[in-house]
């Protein structure tokens, strides 16, 4: 699984020209499904989210994470989140899960998320036209991946 998560004042996602998901202080995370993605990854990824730590605490230090603050998460799918650019200028979405696959990871990542937050997170539509808007703070954007946990 892939994650790019930016911390953010506000974000929504919109799918025809209706709010699917909205979120004041928080994190905005973009999440990339692959064939290879197992619980395992979803729990590791999950964990890492919640207890990431970057809000600023009373000193102004990034010492707080999104579950110290009782902030808000917004989940969105995006398989291109596992292009490949290798070849050409037309990116290969051979990496990206399939929908058979990836839906049931992504509800499970849901699932995950709530529970470690201890509250229900927002999301997007899986595989619909979604527009993200959102105002990030810092900015701090985040990029993980569950395959490669530097």
């Amino acid at each position: 699984m892939r994650a790019v998560i930016q911390r953010v004042s506000t974000a929504s996602v919109t799918v025809e020209e209706a709010v699917t998901g909205q979120i004041q202080q928080g994190l905005l995370i973009l999440l990339g499904i692959e064939d290879a993605d197992t619980q395992e990854d979803i729990q590791w990824l999950s964990s890492k989210i919640v207890n990431l730590r970057i809000f600023n605490d009373d000193n102004g230090v990034m010492n707080l994470s999104v579950k110290d603050i009782h902030g808000d998460i917004l989940l969105v799918s995006q398989f291109t989140l596992h292009a490949s650019t290798r070849k050409g200028n037309r990116p290969s979405y051979i990496r990206a899960s399939k929908p058979d696959v990836a839906i049931p990871l992504y509800e499970k990542m849901i699932a995950q998320l709530e529970h470690d937050l201890g509250t229900a997170i927002q999301r997007g539509i899986f595989g619909a036209d979604m527009k993200v808007s959102l105002l990030n703070d810092g900015p701090v954007t985040i990029i993980i991946d569950s395959h490669n946990r530097e």
